[in-house]
C-alpha cells in the first residue's frame, strides 16, 4: 500500500539534503531482516522529517501523521486508510499488511491512534518509523515505543557545524561570512526550519550582501521579522511582563543588575524559563532568539528610549580585551564569552582595530582560520593600515592555503614581526620561514619553528614546564607518547589546530602501528574543527580520508581537468565526478577546486 500525499514539511525545504550519513544509514539497518522500525526524537525544527524521508524514499510505505486539531478524534492520524468505523483490533488487523509505516508528529497522535500505534509493535508484523518532537508532552502508548524497548530510539543530534554551513552554502550558491554564519548557528539552536526562514527572508528583503573581499554573503543589523521568527518568539511578544523583557532585549550585550527589577516580574519570568541569574546578580534572557525579535517588534519611540549605544559599552569592550589578552598571554585560550565584540559587528557598528586583532588573533590560536580572517577584516575596514589587523589576516590566510589573500594583506601596509613566516610556508619555503621563526621573540612566534617540524633550536627557548615546550621537547626526541601527551595538554588549553598538529606528527614518531593509528584519527578529528587549517604538519592527513575513487578525481582535478575531462579519462559519469568533488570539498574543507593543487603539493603523512 502506497499512498502519496504531501508532505509540506518536507516539500517547503528547497535545498538539498546534507549530512547526516550515519543517522540515515542506522534507520535503515532498522527497516532490515529481524528489526521492527525506529524512532527518531528530537525538537522541532531539528530536520526529523527530512532524514526520514531521505531515509525511505523510493520504498513501498504508507505514511500518518498527528495533527493538533484532531487528537479527540479517534484513529484521525489513520482516516485515509481506515474505514470510518473501526475498533482497535480490526485496526491492528487491517494495518498489518502494510510492510511499512511512517507517522510522522506522534506526539500530536490522539489516543486511540497513538495505542494503534504501539500494538503494531507488539505484534511486529509492519515495520515503523516513528517521528515525535521531544519537547512536546507525547501520548504515553507512544513514548512506551522506546521506554519499553519495543523500538530503539534515535535522539537526533543538532546537524554539525560543516554540515550546516554546506547546506546553507548550498542553498544559498555561495558560502556564508564567518561571522554571519555564527549569528546564524546562535540565532537557530540548530533549528533548520527556523535556520531556512531567516536565511530566505534575509536573502528576499535584500539583507545578504557580498563582502567585496571574499564574495561571501554578509549579514548585518537588525533580524527580520518574519512569521516562523514571531511563533518561536511569541512567549516573550505576548508576555503580560512584556516591559521587562524589552528593558533586557535593549540592554543586551550586556546584562542588568537584579534592583533594577520588581522581584515579581523576576521570579514570574524565572518561572516561565525566559530569564537566567547569574552568579554576580545579574539578569539575562535566557534564550539567544527572543532579544532580537523583541528590539525587532518596538515600535521607533520605544526603541528610542531603551536603546543602547556602542559608547555605553565602551568599557565593556574593553574588559573583553584584557581578557583576550590574559588568556593569550597565559597560553590558555579556551573558549570565552565576548559578546560585546560580537554585538558590534553584529549590529554593523565599527569594530576598533585594536580590539578585532586581539579578537582576530585568539581565533587563530584556537583554530578558528576563518573567524580569524574575519575579526581582521573588521579591524581594516575602518583602520585599512592597522598593522596588527594586517598582520593577522596574513596568518590566518596562509595557514588556511590562501596565499593570495595573505600577500595582499602584506603589501597593503605595515606588518609585525614574524608576518611572513606563514605566507613562506603556503609558498613552499618551509625551510625559509623556519629560519624567520628561530629569530622570534616571542614564545609563539618561536613555537611556529616547532609546528614546521624544527623545534632543536627552539625547545630550550620557550617557557619552561609550558604547553609549548612540552610539545617542542617531545618533538625534538621523536616521542611518540610524549607527543600524544603534549597534544591532550594543547587541546584542554583550547589550542586544536597545535593539538591537531602534534597529533599528526605523533604518527610519524609512534612505532607501535596501533598507536600511530589511534594518533591518527584523533589529529584528523581536530583537523577537521580547525575550518580548513592547510599546515605542514597537517599535510596529508586529510587526503588521508578520502575513498580511493576521492583521491583519485581529486588528484585529476588539481592537475587543472575539467569535470568531463575527468569524467572521460576514469568512464565515468560527469554528475558522478561532481558528486565525488562536492564530498571531498566537505572533507577537506575546500570550497572549491581552486585550493586543490596546494594541497595535492604536500607530502602525505601515510608514507612518511
Amino acid at each position: 500500500m502506497t499512498t502519496f500525499e504531501r508532505d509540506a514539511k518536507t516539500l517547503e525545504l528547497p535545498w538539498r539534503f546534507t549530512g547526516r550519513e550515519d543517522e540515515l544509514e542506522l534507520i535503515r539497518r532498522a527497516l532490515t531482516a529481524s528489526h521492527l522500525g525506529i524512532v527518531v526524537t528530537g525538537p522541532a525544527g531539528r530536520g526529523k522529517t527530512r532524514l526520514v524521508t531521505e531515509a525511505v524514499r523510493g520504498s513501498d510505505r504508507a505514511r500518518a501523521a498527528g495533527t493538533p486539531g484532531t487528537r479527540h478524534i479517534p484513529f484521525a492520524a489513520f482516516a485515509h486508510l481506515l474505514p470510518e468505523t473501526v475498533s482497535l483490533h480490526r485496526a491492528v488487523h487491517l494495518l498489518s499488511g502494510v510492510r511499512l509505516l511512517l507517522i510522522d508528529d506522534a506526539h500530536l497522535l490522539d489516543d486511540a491512534s497513538a495505542a494503534l500505534v504501539h500494538q503494531l509493535a507488539v505484534h511486529g508484523r509492519t515495520r515503523l518509523i516513528v517521528v515525535a518532537a521531544d519537547d512536546a508532552p507525547c501520548p504515553g502508548a507512544v513514548s512506551r515505543l522506546w521506554t519499553g524497548e519495543l523500538l530503539p530510539r534515535l535522539a537526533l543530534e543538532p546537524l554539525p557545524r560543516e554540515d550546516t554551513e554546506n547546506l546553507l552554502a548550498a542553498g544559498l550558491g555561495g558560502s556564508l561570512e564567518p561571522l554571519t554564519l555564527n549569528r546564524l548557528l546562535h540565532l537557530s539552536q540548530g533549528d533548520l526550519r527556523l535556520l531556512r526562514d531567516l536565511v530566505d527572508a534575509l536573502r528576499e528583503r535584500g539583507l545578504l550582501t557580498r563582502c567585496p573581499e571574499t564574495d561571501q554573503w554578509t549579514w548585518r543589523g537588525p533580524l527580520p521579522l518574519t512569521a516562523t521568527v514571531r511563533e518561536r518568539g511569541a512567549r516573550v511578544l505576548d508576555h503580560p511582563r512584556s516591559e521587562a523583557l524589552a528593558r533586557l532585549a535593549f540592554s543586551e550585550p550586556l546584562p542588568l543588575p537584579m534592583d533594577d527589577f520588581h522581584l515579581g516580574d523576576l521570579e514570574a519570568l524565572e518561572a516561565d524559563h525566559l530569564i537566567r541569574l547569574d552568579d554576580d546578580g545579574a539578569v539575562r534572557l535566557a534564550r539567544p532568539l527572543h532579544g532580537p525579535v523583541l528590539r525587532a517588534a518596538a515600535g521607533r519611540l520605544r526603541a528610542r528610549r531603551l536603546a543602547r549605544t556602542p559608547e555605553q559599552c565602551a568599557p565593556a569592550l574593553a574588559a573583553e580585551r584584557a581578557a583576550l589578552t590574559r588568556g593569550i598571554e597565559r597560553t590558555d585560550v579556551r573558549a570565552l564569552p565576548a559578546p560585546v565584540g560580537e554585538w558590534l559587528a553584529q549590529e554593523g557598528v565599527p569594530v576598533p582595530a585594536g580590539h578585532a586583532a586581539v579578537r582576530a588573533r585568539f581565533s587563530r590560536l584556537r583554530g578558528e582560520l576563518r573567524e580569524a580572517a574575519a575579526w581582521a577584516r573588521e579591524g581594516l575596514r575602518e583602520a585599512p593600515g592597522d598593522a596588527s589587523c594586517r598582520t593577522e589576516l596574513a596568518l590566518a590566510a596562509a595557514q588556511s592555503g590562501d596565499t593570495a589573500t595573505a600577500e595582499r594583506a602584506l603589501a597593503g601596509g605595515p606588518a609585525l614581526d614574524g608576518a611572513g613566516v606563514w605566507p613562506a610556508v603556503a609558498r613552499g619555503d618551509v625551510e625559509g620561514a623556519a629560519l624567520e621563526a628561530y629569530g622570534a621573540e616571542d614564545a609563539y612566534g618561536l613555537y611556529d619553528a616547532v609546528r614546521l617540524g624544527a623545534p632543536e633550536k627552539v625547545a630550550d627557548r620557550l617557557p619552561a614546564g609550558g604547553v609549548l615546550a612540552l610539545h617542542a621537547q617531545a618533538l625534538a626526541l621523536s616521542d611518540g607518547p610524549g607527543l600524544d601527551r603534549a597534544a591532550e595538554a594543547l587541546e584542554e588549553r583550547g589550542f586544536l589546530l597545535f593539538a591537531a598538529e602534534a597529533r599528526a606528527q605523533a604518527v610519524r614518531a609512534h612505532r607501535d602501528p596501533h598507536a600511530a593509528r589511534t594518533s591518527r584519527t584523533r589529529a584528523v578529528a581536530l583537523a577537521r574543527r580547525c575550518q580548513g587549517a592547510r599546515t605542514p604538519a597537517l599535510s596529508g592527513l586529510v587526503l588521508g580520508e578520502l575513498t580511493a575513487r576521492q583521491r583519485q578525481i581529486v588528484t585529476l582535478a588539481a592537475a587543472g581537468l575539467s569535470n568531463r575531462q575527468i569524467a572521460e579519462r576514469l568512464t565515468l559519469s560527469i554528475r558522478t565526478v561532481g558528486n565525488h568533488l562536492y564530498s571531498a570539498y566537505a572533507r577537506l574543507g575546500a570550497n572549491d577546486r581552486s585550493a586543490l593543487p596546494w594541497l595535492m603539493d604536500l607530502p602525505d603523512t601515510e608514507t612518511a
